[in-house]
């Protein structure tokens, strides 16, 4: 089969069985599509996943996140240190809410927060940490967390990439060790419905009241009462999961184990087979091989563009005409305009700012074949050499 015949391979592509598409086809017909019955079935679930945790859905991430700092009292004046290698609606969210990003740099092999940089950055100001798990990859959540405890800090976990995640042992997300986990279902992740994500919220340690206020805040605000009553008295928002999008997550969440089994085997197949191509020795930057905690989201490479002399985009133009799709997650957050105009600048974070420009996403997702891999592998070769 000649190049040009060859099906191209994306670098994700959701999984979605016709037993789910029958079960959004029975919603449409059942009359209630907005936010009802399958909707609570999937926060059930959802909890009963991550141990019994307490879970509300939302219409998408963005919107767990700038609750989550809504709930944990973060606003004017305040301080949260994140990282700059995340998609922008990390540090969006903190300015939303009219707080300030602290942007600490990375670590060079997890690409995840720099926890030691962290400490040093803390002031009276500070109020939170964000953490972003890259790919799937967690960080010292320990750590992290002693860190918090040290400072009096709440921790809001940017979590979108990581369900399914573990420290330790222990899933991202689980009852009682975390402060709030945001989880992400964008049709990339995962476990996907399409749009939406979801809150995990430490009831054990802050009660119940967080859970209601986020519940006020993602419908405008509302609190009802008897059949007719209604009031509010906070400015909310319209950020409500639908009963057709939590549907294919019931569906998705039955399938999660296989999904991330099936990402681990093609994780380590690409690692063997990268590793046979000699590209590491070719500067291929690869990721952590992590098998027991990340539940491998993204297998994310950098790429030697010094030694080449060419563009990220010249090599990812190349790979697609090889039938080879990629996308870059991410470029550094401080690079964009409006974070300059705000006085950011990516030079601040050195390590991340080259992270940043020679990150690859390249193809995984768990109805990929060995021969997909084999592709992959090859097309990298031709462009790094």
């Amino acid at each position: 089969m000649s190049q040009d015949t060859l099906p191209f391979i994306p670098f994700t592509k959701p999984t979605i069985d016709e037993a789910t598409i029958a079960a959004v086809a029975d919603v449409l017909r059942s009359g209630w599509i907005t936010s009802g019955p399958k909707v609570l079935e999937f926060e059930n679930a959802l909890g009963d996943y991550l141990g019994g945790a307490t879970v509300r859905c939302f219409a998408n991430g963005t919107a767990t996140m700038k609750i989550a700092l809504q709930v944990a009292g973060i606003g004017p004046g305040d301080e949260v240190i994140t990282t700059p290698i995340s998609w922008v609606a990390t540090s969006n969210v903190i300015l939303a809410v009219g707080a300030k990003p602290i942007f600490i740099d990375v670590d060079p092999q997890t690409r995840n927060l720099d926890l030691n940089q962290v400490a040093k950055a803390i002031t009276k100001n500070t109020k939170a940490i964000m953490p972003v798990y890259l790919a799937g990859l967690p960080l010292d959540v320990d750590a992290l967390y002693a860190l918090a405890n040290q400072h009096s800090l709440r921790v809001i976990e940017d979590a979108a990439q990581a369900l399914g995640s573990s420290w330790n042992g222990t899933r991202i997300g689980h009852a009682g060790k975390h402060d709030l986990v945001s989880f992400s279902f964008q049709a990339n992740k995962n476990l996907t419905t399409i749009e939406g994500g979801c809150l995990v919220f430490n009831t054990e340690r802050f009660g119940e009241d967080q859970v209601r206020l986020a519940e006020k805040l993602r419908l405008q605000g509302l609190v009802r009462s008897g059949p007719d009553g209604m009031e509010v008295d906070i400015l909310g928002g319209k950020d409500n999961l639908t009963d057709i999008n939590a549907v294919i997550g019931l569906h998705q969440i039955k399938q999660l184990d296989q999904f991330q089994k099936r990402r681990i085997e093609l994780a380590k197949e690409y690692f063997q087979k990268i590793t046979q191509a000699g590209l590491a020795n070719k500067g291929l930057g690869l990721p952590v091989a992590d098998y027991e905690q990340s539940n491998w989201h993204m297998f994310q490479v950098t790429l030697p563009l010094t030694r080449l002399q060419r563009s990220r985009g010249d090599m990812m133009t190349t790979l697609k005409e090889r039938g080879i799709g990629t996308g870059v997650h991410y470029p550094i957050i401080t690079g964009f305009e409006l974070y300059r105009k705000l006085g950011y600048r990516p030079e601040s974070t050195p390590i991340a700012a080259e992270i940043g420009r020679s990150i690859l996403t390249i193809p995984l997702f768990p109805t990929m074949s060995s021969h997909d891999i084999d592709r992959v592998v090859e097309a990298l070769t031709q462009v790094l050499n």
